[in-house]
C-alpha cells in the first residue's frame, strides 16, 4: 500500500489555481497516491454574484497569489471574468465537468482541473458556461467526459453533489476553514492534516519526503 494525499479544492477557488504547480508535483510523484476531492465551496448556495467591488478584492488577492506562486492572471481574465458585468462565482458547473472526468477516466481529473483552470485565469474563457467547459474537455483530449457533459442529466447531478458532499464532511472533520486543504493517509490508517503551505514553492519537496518517512 501506498501513502495517499486528499487535496480538497473548488475549482474557482484563487488558492486552489496558486497551487496547481505543487499539486502536479505530487501527482507525479511515483510511491504517493493523490485523490483530488471537490468539496462546492462555490456551488450552490455558496454561489453569488461579481460585482465590481467583490472583483477588486478578488484582484488583490490574485495579486498576492501571483506574488507567492508565479501563476499568471492575465488581462483577459479581469476584463472577461471579474469586470466583464456578466458572470458569477459559481463552481457548479465546473464541478460538475469533472465529476464527467471523475465518472470516465478518473485518472484524468488533475489534468482536466488544470485545463478549467487555465480557461478561466489565462484564457478569460466563462467557466460557468456549460458549453464552454464542454470544449475545454474536448481540447484536453477528455471526449469521453465531454459527452457525458453534454448530456448533464440527474444521474451526473446526483454523482456530482455526492462527490462533493463527501468532500464537504471531510473538510469539516478536519476542521479546514477552506481549501486548497490537504489530508495524508498512511498505509496503518493514519490520518494527518497538512499545512496547505506546504504546496506553494519548494515546500512542496519537503513534503514529499515527510509523506515517504510517515509510510
Amino acid at each position: 500500500m501506498t501513502p495517499e494525499i486528499i487535496y480538497l479544492f473548488d475549482p474557482l477557488c484563487g488558492w486552489c489555481y496558486g497551487a496547481g504547480p505543487g499539486v502536479a508535483r505530487l501527482v507525479a510523484e511515483p510511491g504517493i497516491a493523490v485523490t483530488l476531492q471537490p468539496v462546492g465551496l462555490f456551488a450552490g448556495s455558496g454561489a453569488r454574484p461579481m460585482d465590481p467591488g467583490f472583483a477588486s478584492y478578488i484582484v488583490k488577492a490574485d495579486e498576492r497569489i501571483a506574488a507567492m506562486t508565479g501563476q499568471p492572471f492575465s488581462d483577459a481574465y479581469r476584463q472577461n471574468v471579474l469586470f466583464g458585468g456578466s458572470q458569477k462565482i459559481d463552481s457548479g458547473p465546473a464541478t460538475l465537468a469533472l465529476t464527467a472526468v471523475h465518472l470516465t477516466t478518473p485518472n484524468e481529473v488533475a489534468a482536466a482541473l488544470k485545463a478549467i483552470q487555465a480557461a478561466r485565469y489565462v484564457g478569460g474563457q466563462d467557466v460557468t458556461s456549460l458549453s464552454v467547459l464542454e470544449n475545454i474537455l474536448r481540447t484536453a483530449g477528455l471526449e469521453t467526459a465531454a459527452e457525458r457533459l453534454k448530456i448533464a442529466d440527474a444521474a451526473l447531478e446526483t454523482a456530482m453533489q455526492n462527490w462533493t458532499s463527501e468532500g464537504m464532511g471531510l473538510m469539516q472533520a478536519m476542521r479546514a476553514q477552506g481549501v486548497p486543504a490537504l489530508q495524508l493517509q498512511t498505509p496503518s490508517g493514519g490520518r494527518y492534516t497538512i499545512d496547505t503551505q506546504a504546496l506553494f514553492g519548494p515546500q512542496v519537496e519537503s513534503l514529499i519526503e515527510a509523506v515517504r518517512k510517515a509510510a
